[in-house]
Formats: C-alpha cells, structure tokens, sequence
C-alpha cells in the first residue's frame, strides 16, 4: 500500500506520532487511507453543502474498512466571477486545483481518492489530477440544484442573466427583475441547466470515473446522500483491486464521454476540460475528433438554455443509464470498459430505459441527426473554434454580417446595452483568449444581454474568449489562434463581414490573405492588460485552447 510510506515500520513513528496528535487510532492507521478532497465553501451554491456529501462517503469509506482523510480544494462561483476581473482566475484556477490535490495525495501517501467537487472548473481539475498521479479513484459530485419557478413557468440561472437584457431593453420592469432574482436559484446544488458544471459531473459518469447517478440525482434528494455512501464503498473495492484512474479513463471511455457530450448538448467548455485530460491521461484527443462524433452521434437531450428542461428532469428520466440505453441501440458506446462500481458499462446500464420520451428523444428521432457541439475552421480560426450548436436558432446555422469589433467583453457589452448593436450584426470580442485575458473568460453577459434583448435569433457572437454553458445563440468560442498570439481575430476591422456556416464548419471573414498579410505589417497590440501575480505567470505558460488551455 502506498500508505505504509508513512504507516509502517519502526522508522515511520514520526509520522504515526502526528497521526496520533490528531486522533487517528492504531487501528485507524493499519487501513488504507483514502484522500476524501472536499471543495465546501460558503462562497458557491454548488459547495455549500458538500460538508454533507463528504460526510457520507468518509462513512461509506469506515463501512468498507477503510480510513478517510479529509482535505480541502479551492473553488471558483463562475456566476459570482462573471463580467469583472474575477473571471480571469476561473479557467485559470483549474491548474491550481489539479496541482494541489496532487501534492495533497502525494505528500500524505493516500492510497485512493474520493473527489467531492461540483462547479466548473473543480470538477476537471480533480480529474486531471487523478489521472496524473495515476491512483485509485472515485468522483462524487455534489448533483444539481432544482430549477426555480418564475411566473408559473421553470427558469434556472440563464433565465436570470437574460432578465437583465430584457431590463435593459425596458421588456421587464425592477418589480419582475426582482421576482427573478429572488426565486430562480432555490438552494444548492450546481445550476439546474446542462451548464459546465452539470456537463462534466455528466461527463465524470459517462467516462466511468463516478459512479451511476452522478451527473443528474439533485443535491437535496436524499439519494445523492445515499450516492455518496456507495463512492466510499467504491474506493475500498478499487482500492483492493488496485484499478487505477487511468484503467478507467483512457482513449476508449474517452469516446463515450465525447458519445454522451453530443447526445446531451453539453457546454461548450467540455471541449476545453476533455482535452485536458485526455492529455493529462496521455490519450490523443484533437478538435477534428470531436466533429467526428458530432457527424455520428445525434442530439437526444434539450435541456436549458436549449430547452425548457432541467436536470430533475433528466433524472427523472432515467438519468445517463438511460442516455446510454438509446446510444448503445446504434453501437455508440464500448460496454465492455471497466468503471468505478468494478462493473463494466455494460453491467452498469443492464436495465436502463428512456422513461420519458420527452425528455431523452428516442434514438430514431432526435432533436437533431448530429451532436450537440461543433468545431469550425476558417481564416479566423485556423485551429479552430467551438460553438453549443444544440443551442442556435436554425436560422442562425449559417449567418453573414458586419463584424463589430471590441478588445475587450466590457466593452462590447456597454455597446449592447446602448442599442448600438442591431440585427445582422457579428459581435466580435478579443484579446480575451487563454493568454490575452488572460484566462479565457466567459461572456454570459454579453450572450445574456442579446438574448434578453431578442438578438439572439439575428445577431452572432465571436470570441476567443469562451461561453458559459449557460449561454445560448450564435456563440462561437475558442477562437485559435487567439489574437495575442497572432491570430486572424485581431487583425478583424470594423464592418468586415464575416460568413458562419455551423453545418459545414466554416466561419471566414471576406478578407483576403494579402490584406491580412498587409494589416499584420500595420497592426498594434494592446499591452497586456496583467502584468503581476500568478495570472501573469499563468499568461507566460498556457496554451492554446485547441490544447485544452492547459499548463507547458
């Protein structure tokens, strides 16, 4: 066991000498230790109650012999961080994550680890770590929030945002943004739509590193309690059979993560968070094969901001078992991997079905034949740029118009809600790139802002920033190259016009190489706008998002 580096032997009393001073028993220490790393603050709604969720798998773990170690892990609110330098340290934050349940697992000798995250960025990078250090393995999410009621109607966290569009526009008055405010976030749990957060706990159990249930039981149903129990069982019987984070997550369930992301209409950031990883786990993964599963993989699910529906629902439906059910109809899924129940996929869906055909389309009659997110490529995106295609309004599928041009997402959202931005248009949003932001904001606001307005149906949004999950319309992220380092974008003038066609992966502005040629001889780049602390550092040394954004 990895643990007897600090349990064992007549050389390791110091160390049994701490454990002592902080009340573990002799009976304690003779069992394996598994790291419990819990991301509870009182900052974010997904965490404030993963107090509860640790509790029960560090029981679960006692139940299976087992002793659990709990530490903590730092953790981002992106909805809180939204629209302000706060942004920045989102995505950002995800290394420091990784990085640090790494040297947690490592310097204390854990043998296995239990993963308590639920929001965005937390998520991943736990992940990552996991498959770095390469020990045994289970995620327990802390599952969605309930959507809140507005008027009679469901409404979750992009309905909010939107709201504040629809002020702007004078469509609502304080009085109905208020009602918005108070009741569309009912408690806690990660935001009730198929958000980032909800796509990668949705993800972790479609890979198999989380057990069934994961992605879609609500935080306040007592079965996510339960869930937690059994990740603690889980880790003990990994554990014994030393099945490590990468027997699980390797090239093969990699594809049914990327199978299960299309049939969803997951966030455009799982782009981002699969391929980093993918390369922590040293598994190839490129753009070009995520357009591969979107060309075979229909989209089953619309769930908000597609769609009217959220993840009470999905559950209600059967949840990723029953997802799984339909893909494996078309040969879609490998059943014979290897997850975190010890069980095959195939042992783990045995059973499953759709038990509402409103909620997860049948196989034959998706919403659409092809999946949920998209890849283009063009003269302003030579490596590519990400769009939630299950998310666009089939008249913007393919769109021509005039780019309106703003280094930065403050200013293209002032211009937003000054009306100066109106049908036709292409907003385009750069220098807010991995490196240029630095850290790859989110422009919810200003998606939020056009919807709310009821631009979202004639006006594109381009960026080499990235979206919210919660975002919805033409919003095509990911830009690469950004323009800090060189690309196309920032060579973009006022009125160019740019061509988007979704269907057949091109986006291009009508300007010539000789002229982008010429205005990169001419062309001025803003100075960065951090120069200190460790977003600097992290500027000098991330890559691109076509890589994941990750750490060289």
């Amino acid at each position: 066991m990895r643990s007897d580096n600090v349990t064992k032997g007549v050389e390791k009393a110091p160390m049994r000498s701490l454990f002592y001073a902080m009340g573990y028993t002799k009976e304690e220490l003779e069992r394996p230790l598994i790291g419990v790393v819990s991301a509870k603050s009182e900052v974010v709604p997904g965490h404030i109650h993963l107090d509860k969720i640790a509790e029960a798998v560090k029981a679960g773990v006692r139940m299976a012999g087992g002793t659990p170690i709990e530490v903590p892990a730092i953790g981002v609110c992106d909805g809180i961080a939204m629209g302000h330098i706060g942004m920045k340290y989102s995505l950002a934050s995800r290394e420091l994550i990784a990085d640090s349940v790494e040297t947690m697992a490592m310097a204390h000798a854990f043998d296995g680890l239990v993963l308590v995250p639920n929001c965005d960025k937390i998520v991943p990078g736990m992940i990552m770590a996991a498959v770095r250090i390469n020990i045994p393995t289970v995620v327990c999410s802390g599952g969605p929030m309930m959507s809140g009621l507005v008027k009679g109607e469901e409404t979750s966290l992009s309905k909010m945002f939107e709201a504040v569009g629809a002020r702007k526009a004078d469509l609502i008055d304080d009085e109905e943004l208020l009602e918005f405010e108070e009741n569309t976030c009912p408690g806690c749990g990660s935001c009730s739509g198929m958000y980032t957060a909800n796509s990668m706990n949705c993800l972790s159990e479609a890979v198999g590193i989380a057990l069934p249930g994961n992605g879609t039981i609500p935080a306040v149903d007592a079965a996510r309690i339960r869930l937690a129990k059994h990740a603690g069982m889980a880790i003990m019987n990994l554990v014994e059979k030393d099945i490590k984070a990468r027997d699980i997550i390797n090239e093969k369930s990699l594809r049914n993560a990327l199978a299960c992301d299309m049939a969803l209409g997951c966030s455009s950031n799982s782009v981002l968070h699969l391929l980093a990883i993918a390369n922590e786990a040293g598994v190839e993964l490129n753009l070009d094969i995520f357009n591969e599963f979107s060309a075979k993989v229909p989209n089953l699910c619309h769930l908000a901001p597609a769609g009217g529906t959220h993840m009470h629902d999905l559950n209600n439906a059967g949840g990723l078992r029953a997802v799984f059910s339909e893909l494996t109809k078309k040969g879609l899924i490998d059943e014979s991997l290897i997850t975190a129940t010890g069980k095959t996929v195939g042992e783990n869906i045995e059973g499953a079905c759709v038990k509402n055909y409103d909620i997860i389309r049948p196989i034959d009659n998706p919403y659409s034949e092809t999946g949920g997110i998209a890849i283009m490529w063009g003269n302003i995106a030579q490596d590519g740029c990400v769009v939630k295609r299950s998310a666009v309004a089939a008249e913007m599928l393919s769109h021509s118009g005039p780019a309106r041009v703003f280094n930065c997402e403050e200013d293209a959202i002032a211009a937003i809600y000054a009306g100066k931005i109106t049908d036709g248009d292409v907003v385009v949003i750069r220098y807010e790139g991995p490196k240029g932001g630095p850290g790859m904001r989110e422009m919810l606001n200003p998606t939020s802002a056009l919807a709310g307005m009821k631009l979202d149906k004639t006006v594109a949004l381009i960026t080499d920033g990235r979206f919210s999950g919660a975002s919805r319309g033409a919003s095509i992220g990911h830009v690469c190259p950004e323009a800090a380092a060189g690309g196309n974008i920032g060579l973009i003038k006022e009125g160019d016009i740019i061509d988007i066609d979704i269907p057949n992966a091109k986006i291009n502005a009508r300007v010539s190489d000789e002229e982008f040629s010429k205005r990169r001889k001419e062309y001025i780049a803003p100075a960065p706008n951090v120069t200190g602390g460790w977003l600097a550092r992290y500027m000098r040394n991330v890559s691109s998002s076509a890589k994941g954004a990750v750490m060289e």
